[in-house]
């Protein structure tokens, strides 16, 4: 019987040291993570991911080892989106609107006037239909949502000839994101929508191919457009909420409190990050007045009004009532 007792014995401290050894091996094991984005170094959405990425390094004592890659160096949004997907380590920043073609409900966040500023965007993403859309995302889509409370800022019109009202927007050709939402937004408030890549949309404007844009001021400033036009509407007809997306299978491979450092620090970052944008959006216009540009402040009123149909023809309508309920927003 004592022999018994001593087999056991030795059998319990060995598993004990072995499980210890495990434990100690998954502890050491490092993660590579990648963070592709089409922006360029000198922007706030890169310096926003590689602040989250120095944080996470930091707090994960180097068992994450994440690292930031501008300007499509990995490949194109999509090509990136897929190669997460099949399981790489390789997180993409995104947007509501390319997200609606995997979860069609998303799109609604790119739907003209659905937000009114940053924080009501923020609200969207804390509902029980928010949280929906990222299960189905991981669930039957194979994508993680780290956060979506990253923001690149309100978009604007950007044209020869001022905008007061939507009357004006008729019969001017306006480059837009080439999303069936934005398409929509634009056209139902007058304007002809053309998709084309923001890189040609500085000589479209300036060989008269195109009349205009519509466009955030952080990258209104910075692509030197407010040098080939005239006028900068103030409509914040979009909210451009971003977010930051990885891989299912990739994510799963995590130890849970590396997921759980992973998601609270990409939601931390994204929320000061946001703030950053709305100072420099501010300083943008302030620049670009200086150098020339007018600023018009029209009755937004019109605007909403117009850009109904759109709503209708989406199948939006009920979700939108939906959601306002759950923010609390009366319409």
């Amino acid at each position: 019987m004592k022999k018994v007792l001593v087999i056991m014995l030795v059998l319990l401290v060995g598993m004990g040291l072995v499980m210890a050894a495990g434990s100690s091996e998954s502890a050491k094991k490092t993660y590579d993570l990648k963070i592709s984005t089409s922006q360029t170094e000198q922007s706030l959405m890169y310096k926003a991911y590689d602040t989250f990425a120095k944080r996470v390094n930091e707090k994960s004592d180097g068992r994450l080892n994440v690292s930031v890659f501008a300007s499509s160096q990995l490949g194109n949004d999509e090509d990136v989106i897929e190669q997460a997907i099949q399981g790489a380590g390789i997180a993409v920043n995104t947007d509501a609107a390319r997200m609606g073609t995997y979860v069609n409900e998303m799109g609604i966040l790119m739907m003209g006037f659905f937000a009114d500023d940053y924080d009501e965007c923020l609200k969207v993403t804390q509902t029980p239909q928010f949280a929906r859309w990222e299960d189905e995302l991981a669930e039957k889509h194979k994508i993680r949502v780290l956060a979506f409370d990253f923001y690149d800022g309100p978009r604007h019109f950007l044209t020869n000839k001022p905008i007061n009202s939507p009357a004006d927007l008729k019969g001017l050709t306006i480059r837009t994101i080439g999303a069936p939402v934005c398409i929509a937004s634009i056209g139902a408030m007058g304007a002809t929508p053309i998709a084309m890549a923001w890189g040609e949309v500085y000589n479209g404007i300036q060989t008269k191919a195109i009349d205009g844009a519509e466009a955030q001021s952080t990258s209104t400033y910075p692509s030197k457009i407010y040098e080939v036009v005239s006028y900068l509407t103030k409509t914040s007809h979009f909210q451009l909420l971003q977010g930051l997306i990885c891989g299912e299978k990739w994510y799963q491979g995590l130890p849970a409190d590396l997921q759980a450092l992973l998601k609270s620090t990409a939601r931390e970052v994204g929320a000061e990050s946001a703030k950053w944008v709305i100072e420099e959006a501010d300083k943008s216009e302030a620049l670009m007045v200086k150098a020339g540009l007018t600023i018009v402040k029209p009755d937004l009123a019109p605007f909403k009004k117009a850009v109904e149909p759109a709503y209708v023809k989406m199948g939006y309508l009920d979700l939108r009532n939906e959601i306002y309920k759950a923010i609390g927003k009366v319409q």
